[in-house]
């Protein structure tokens, strides 16, 4: 339990990487996440069940996020439609999209041979194995690219978006390559998900921009804000974990699996109100002195 508890929080985290790329760089939450993340999921299990190998059938799945990606971003940056509303459009279609690709609402791995099973250990420590590579690489692939120049311009963008633009950046193709870049993380996480739990379906994407969020701001929480970068990316992952094992807590109290969302909900409200607390709280106490 302890192991699969890790590595689930290991793979989620890559989900929570995927959503610092708009909601910490570009200060804005995209909604594609749940349009994106079920359709990784769809791609790969649909393919592994044709027979493709798993690790070219998860690549594949990335990619088909970062075309998601890339619709919502031309529909933000070329047509002008809110970030959000255009999240929500591009959320909405990738439903019917799902369902052409797996031709139901839900599709089983069955027996077909899943990506861990590449790994030569046993079970769990091959889903351990699995989460550790592909965070080790998507965390070293985030940290490459924001320290080049148009990792950085990229980051200039999410800082001010008009000081930027003043400085010749082209802020339109950063928040369209954020966009793709982001939702070709999430849509890798959600296909990694898939091929954990050994099925795919069009309704997992319900709530899980919260998942994700909930592992940054625990992340953000626990350890100061004034971190490097790669430290704030570790802390993503280590608040993941942690989310992970709540989740754990909460089932092993008793409660149906159904209340999760609604704890995921409030697990990251009482997360976003601590900053506001804890000023709240050390005012009075220096007040009182």
């Amino acid at each position: 339990m302890l192991l699969s508890t890790i590595s689930q929080g290991f793979l989620w985290s890559i989900l929570g990487l995927g959503i610092f790329m708009t909601f910490r760089i570009l200060n804005f939450p995209d909604m594609t996440t749940e349009g994106s993340f079920p359709l990784g999921g769809a791609v790969a299990v649909s393919l592994i069940t044709q027979g493709m190998n798993p690790l070219l059938a998860t690549i594949i799945a990335s990619l088909s996020g970062c075309l998601v990606g890339l619709a919502a971003g031309l529909l933000y940056t070329k047509g002008k439609i809110p970030t959000l509303l255009s999240g929500i459009l591009v959320m909405t279609s990738c439903h019917s999209v799902m369902l052409m690709i797996m031709g139901r609402a839900n599709l089983g791995l069955l027996d077909a041979k899943k990506l861990q099973d590449l790994l030569p250990f046993s079970g769990e420590i091959n889903l351990l194995s699995l989460g550790l590579i592909f965070v080790f690489l998507v965390v070293s692939a985030m940290i490459f690219f924001l320290n080049t120049r148009l990792g950085q311009a990229y980051i200039a963008t999410g800082d001010n978006h008009d000081m930027a633009k003043s400085f010749g950046i082209h802020t339109d193709k950063m928040e369209l390559m954020g966009l793709i870049l982001s939702n070709g993380i999430i849509a890798l996480s959600g296909a990694l998900i898939s091929q954990q739990d050994g099925y795919a379906d069009v309704s997992k994407g319900i709530g899980v921009i919260v998942i994700g969020l909930a592992s940054i701001i625990i992340g953000e929480v626990l350890f100061s804000t004034s971190l490097t970068l790669l430290e704030r990316l570790l802390a993503i992952v280590v608040g993941s974990v942690l989310y992970q094992f709540l989740i754990l807590a909460v089932i092993s109290m008793g409660f149906k699996t159904n209340y999760l969302k609604l704890f995921s909900a409030l697990v990251l409200a009482i997360c976003l109100m601590i900053p506001e607390l804890k000023k709240k709280f050390f005012k009075g106490v220096k007040l009182s002195r």
